[in-house]
């Protein structure tokens, strides 16, 4: 597999969902980052779901992450004024835990992309917090980015490069995926992520598949499957 690369050396976690966050099957994968974290209070962005009821998305994650034991705070940030309002940066820095929850990709880049708070976010990352994204959430921190449009491509936020997410792999059109498949660019890794699922790494360990589904990866004519598994082909 051809190497992915971040801006900087992360001594944080980085876990990629694809889709269904908050529900049974995602349970392993939220025990396993918060034990990582360290966190008793996870930090919520429901940006991506601005114009579906985010109020109601923050709530389930409050609901879910108290069964776990450890409080959610949420932070609106549901357009780019909020994305460079100093409260909600000052509300997201230093945070053990951040979740970037599903929606919308392309009004989740345009709010994140240059802004403050993503500076915020990737500091922390790179400092050794966990950043959790499902769905589009997971697509829009990659480069290139899957265009929810129609499955080509489009420029991502590069939180991680030479990597594209493709959530709900296992439920997704045919033809999407595969003009995803057919565009990807020479050097680069499309991670088809099932929903409950997630692509995670640490900074002490390998890339590894966790959740109840499959992440399959694409590169070069190349495709492998992992579920469940440390996945030592993927290099950073």
């Amino acid at each position: 597999m051809s190497a992915m690369t971040v801006a900087r050396k992360s001594n944080g976690t980085l876990a990629l969902l694809g889709g269904g966050e908050w529900q049974d099957g995602c349970r392993p994968i939220d025990e396993y980052l918060l034990e990582v974290s360290g966190a008793k209070e996870v930090v919520v962005l429901p940006t991506a779901s601005a114009y579906e009821r985010p109020d109601l998305v923050a709530d389930r994650c409050v609901t879910w992450f108290e069964n776990l034991g450890v409080e959610v705070r949420p932070v609106m940030v549901l357009n780019r004024r909020d994305a460079q309002d100093d409260a909600n940066v000052k509300a997201v820095k230093g945070a053990a835990f951040v979740y970037v929850s599903d929606g919308s990709p392309l009004h989740l880049r345009s709010v994140l992309k240059d802004s403050s708070l993503l500076s915020v976010l990737v500091a922390g990352y790179r400092n050794g917090s966990v950043l959790a994204a499902s769905g589009a959430g997971a697509t829009v921190l990659g480069d290139p980015m899957v265009d929810p449009r129609g499955g080509a491509y489009t420029v991502g936020l590069g939180v991680v490069s030479n990597l594209a997410i493709f959530p709900y792999h296992g439920t997704a059109a045919d033809h999407l995926r595969q003009r995803s498949i057919e565009l990807l660019a020479e050097h680069a890794i499309l991670a088809g992520v099932d929903e409950h699922t997630a692509l995670v790494r640490t900074a002490a360990g390998p890339w590894r598949a966790l959740g109840t589904g499959d992440v399959t990866l694409y590169s070069e004519g190349r495709v492998q499957r992992h579920h469940d598994s440390e996945i030592d082909t993927l290099k950073m």
